[in-house]
């Protein structure tokens, strides 16, 4: 089957954002930034704001082009954290982060639209909705008003119940036919097309099987036309397989980001920044190589 970039479809090239872009012309790399004491990936391991900037400065370093700020786990079966305690986490990373890198994009991981406004004054510059604009009916005014991006991501349920039971008569046409939904809600509130971006919510609402169906037809979200983002890094479809806890499912991640890649998704958001951008620089020069040879 073909990639995104082989498919006659008008693609777009860079994200605007508030005092910026980035430019699609190259797989972007969203590093994940945790501040919580109970994800799945880390358990916390970033929950104390000294050492969170520091690993947020540290993947800057590494190459990441986005750093993606989460105040509330949304593991399954998590339950809904207070809007306070949410702000109290992130507000004072995001602050100090722009203060020691001025330059960062900064993505705020929230389905809130308080938490999403009150970040983005604080300086990020993308949101990261879990909902798809779902749970939360003033976040698409939010991200119409401040002129931000944001990542529309499909999940089934909630982060409490989605893996109860997940099903799908058709997983990809499920997952096309609520995109254009929620596209269609995001263009009708005012939010640009190349403001979108799109996430098939691997792990979110899923079956172990689904997530590979999902890698395996990436190439048929892009014949919606929008950017393009997948979260594979340690989630639990490579763990089931390789029989391995979360930090050290690195290496299963590799071959899901090397598959994302070649497929041509734009922007893949990891844990392990250093060693993805490696993967994703290999996985380049060989969708390259192949685009060559069909010219």
């Amino acid at each position: 089957m073909q990639s995104i970039r082989e498919k006659n479809i008008s693609l777009i090239t860079e994200i605007p954002y508030p005092g910026g872009k980035l430019s699609l012309n190259r797989t972007l790399i969203m590093g994940v930034l945790n501040v919580t004491p109970d994800s799945f990936s880390d358990g916390g391991k970033f929950y104390e704001p000294e050492i969170a900037i520091n690993h947020a400065l540290q993947m800057l370093d590494e190459g990441a082009d986005i750093i993606d700020i989460g105040g509330e786990s949304t593991r399954p079966g998590a339950e809904p954290l207070p809007i306070d305690i949410e702000l109290k986490r992130v507000i004072p990373i995001i602050q100090s982060i722009i203060k020691a890198r001025p330059d960062a994009v900064i993505s705020i991981d929230t389905y809130k639209s308080i938490a999403a406004e009150k970040s983005i004054k604080a300086g990020a510059k993308i949101v990261n909705d879990i909902s798809g604009l779902s749970f939360d009916p003033e976040m698409k005014n939010v991200i119409r008003e401040y002129k931000v991006p944001v990542v529309i991501m499909h999940i089934k349920g909630t982060p409490r119940n989605m893996q109860e039971n997940p099903y799908y008569e058709d997983l990809m046409g499920e997952l096309i036919q609520y995109f254009r939904e929620r596209i269609n809600l995001a263009l009708e509130a005012g939010i640009r097309k190349n403001q979108i971006i799109i996430d098939p919510g691997i792990g979110f609402g899923k079956r172990i099987e689904d997530n590979y169906v999902i890698l395996n037809h990436l190439d048929e979200l892009a014949s919606l036309g929008y950017t393009v983002l997948v979260g594979p890094s340690r989630k639990s479809f490579v763990g089931k397989v390789l029989n391995l806890p979360p930090a050290e499912r690195i290496w299963g991640t590799a071959a899901a980001v090397a598959i994302a890649v070649y497929k041509g998704v734009n922007i893949i958001r990891v844990h392990d920044v250093k060693e993805m951008i490696q993967v994703v620089k290999i996985a380049e020069r060989i969708r390259s190589n192949k685009l060559l040879r069909l010219i």
